[in-house]
């Protein structure tokens, strides 16, 4: 009898892992499904999700001025454009300082090289000028074997190039049509849904929109103090241009990873050039340690505190984003992971059962006060039965006069 009970529950037990892990293959299936048509869109999702990062950064003035009565389009508008100059802006502050000293620049560059090749030909390499001559001969033979493989490259870079600025000028317009039209999404996707979707659908949207936005400011104010930081340190050396190379330090850190090697090295060439090797070398000390700060510390830590995230969350993210999917999944590992914790936090709400209510203490029962012994010609009480109301019996009746 005991064997059968036990075989009937170990059936049961197997038929329940295997529906769930039916189950759980057939949500994978979905989420694989749903990542390959995502993937074959990517070339409109990824003007989407550059039009929403932008769209986060300039909504508070436009949210200003609607606010002030100005018309959504004439706010969305102003807005736009002011976010245009100020792009061009930045960008010409940055270049237009480098071209002024370019000619002094390039005399630099080549006292630079002089320098250089005089340091090579000294102790401790000894390179003499024909075992430098043959070196320059052995690449520059490579580089004509590699001049089909070098135009390749050349082209799919300024398709790369091409492609960018396509979608960053449909960027732009979206940007302008969600800052015109955004507070109407909400209403007009519950509208679209049919029962408790038209709630809870909603509800997340707007959360992940502040998710998002707390990642951009987070990520600004970290671009911030990586620019005063590199800032205050090319200026303590004398570094002509410590205030572009600072501005560009401040632009380039919303790119991950390659956004901070391309500033610190064009900080670093462009110190060697006007300063010498000492202080490219101090120079680049200050970027290594700005940078580790930035990742370990100052990253990790404010957006945490912006996006309810743990800091170790944070680096464990923007790590598996960097090696999955190299820029792009940095770039987008930090949002990604909010959104994912926004969901999950408002599926546990929805889940968790109410909590029951508190009883409070119980009352003491209240005495009744103390009654006096009934007359002796009272007549006796009603038996425990007689209901309320119901006439006494005829024995104890008053007599009539």
């Amino acid at each position: 009898m005991g064997t059968g009970l036990n075989s009937r529950k170990t059936r049961t037990a197997l038929r329940t892992s295997a529906s769930i892990s039916l189950q759980l293959l057939l949500v994978l299936l979905a989420g694989w499904v749903a990542w390959r048509m995502l993937g074959g869109a990517w070339s409109v999702i990824w003007p989407v999700v550059i039009a929403l990062l932008l769209t986060t950064l300039t909504w508070p003035p436009v949210r200003f001025l609607r606010r002030h009565k100005w018309p959504p389009a004439l706010a969305a508008g102003l807005v736009t454009l002011l976010f245009l100059v100020v792009a061009i802006g930045t960008m010409v502050g940055i270049v237009a300082p480098v071209a002024a000293k370019s000619g002094e620049l390039a005399t630099q560059v080549t006292a630079g090289i002089t320098e250089m090749q005089d340091w090579i030909e000294g102790p401790p390499l000894n390179i003499s000028d024909d075992e430098a001559r043959n070196y320059i001969t052995t690449a520059r033979t490579k580089l004509q074997e590699s001049v089909g493989s070098i135009a390749t490259a050349t082209l799919s870079g300024v398709g790369s190039v091409f492609n960018g600025l396509v979608n960053t000028i449909l960027a732009l317009f979206l940007m302008f049509f969600f800052l015109k039209d955004g507070p109407r999404f909400l209403p007009w996707l519950r509208r679209q849904l049919p029962g408790r979707l038209a709630a809870d659908l909603p509800t997340v949207a707007g959360r992940c929109w502040d998710a998002l936005g707390a990642f951009v400011r987070s990520q600004a104010l970290v671009g911030l103090l990586d620019a005063v930081l590199i800032g205050v340190g090319l200026a303590i050396l004398g570094v002509d241009l410590a205030l572009p190379l600072a501005v560009l330090t401040f632009v380039t850190a919303f790119i991950p990873i390659v956004g901070a090697l391309f500033a610190g090295f064009v900080a670093v060439v462009i110190t060697f050039v006007t300063d010498g090797w000492t202080d490219a070398l101090i120079v680049l000390a200050i970027i290594i340690v700005v940078q580790q700060l930035e990742g370990n510390v100052f990253q990790p830590m404010v957006q945490s505190r912006g996006l309810g995230l743990h800091a170790g969350v944070v680096l464990l993210a923007v790590t598996l984003g960097s090696s999955l999917y190299g820029i792009v999944g940095a770039l987008l590992a930090v949002p990604v992971a909010a959104m994912i914790a926004v969901i999950w936090s408002y599926l546990r709400e929805q889940l968790t059962d109410p909590a029951p209510p508190v009883a409070g203490p119980a009352e003491p029962p209240i005495s009744a006060p103390p009654s006096s012994p009934p007359p002796a010609d009272a007549p006796p009480p009603p038996p425990a039965d007689t209901p309320a109301g119901a006439a006494a019996p005829p024995e104890a009746r008053p007599a009539q006069a």
